[in-house]
């Protein structure tokens, strides 16, 4: 089973390997945005990067507004990616 305890940090650096990029956010909020130049989807991502660990919950909401369909696999990747 994999880790679900990440840090806001670890998961901003890890969307960036994925080709998410930083568009804004200030303060503890960091905004990044993905688009799939295939089909013209876009993906905005909201990471509160001060958090240590983020909630289960707020991973959760991370996973579902960069795409993820199955959050266990969300978790596996991230976790592979550091």
């Amino acid at each position: 089973m994999p880790r679900r305890t990440f840090s806001g940090r670890e998961v901003a650096k890890v969307l960036v390997r994925w080709g998410f990029e930083p568009v804004g956010g200030q303060g503890s909020h960091r905004v990044f945005r993905y688009e799939n130049d295939e089909t013209g989807e876009a993906r905005t991502v909201t990471v509160p990067v001060t958090h240590d660990p983020i909630r289960e919950g707020t991973l959760r909401e991370i996973a579902d507004q960069a795409g993820a369909k199955d959050f266990a696999a969300f978790c596996a990747e991230l976790d592979a990616w550091l």
